[in-house]
């Protein structure tokens, strides 16, 4: 059997982890929010484009629906998967390190194909 211990917090340990929690869940619904408006906004450049907008041409929808996609990815690993907190160096250096790779090689077929 494992020996438990008990560890009891002062008073002032447990309003700073109380804040810190809240702050935590302030932002992770200040960040759901904000993906939600990039998703309605997205569904609304395509259906404006569809709908013959004047001034909604693909040149001008795709790129946007795309970097609204970037910035939608970024949050949720920084907020969604945690990577925002301390003790994640390692993950995020892998996960940066795949994404160069994977653009880099990406980078590489399209220049073979096109030249």
């Amino acid at each position: 059997m494992s020996d438990v211990q008990v560890y009891k917090k002062s008073p002032a340990e447990f309003h700073l982890a109380q804040r810190r929690a809240r702050e935590s869940m302030r932002n992770q619904i200040m960040m759901f929010s904000l993906m939600i408006f990039l998703t309605i906004m997205s569904f609304s450049l395509v259906m404006a484009y569809q709908a013959d907008v004047v001034g909604f041409s693909k040149y001008l929808v795709i790129p946007t629906v795309l970097l609204f996609a970037a910035v939608q990815v970024g949050l949720q690993l920084y907020y969604f998967m945690h990577m925002n907190e301390e003790g994640h160096g390692v993950p995020q250096m892998f996960m940066y390190t795949g994404a160069i790779l994977a653009f880099t090689v990406v980078l590489t077929f399209v220049t073979i194909v096109w030249w």
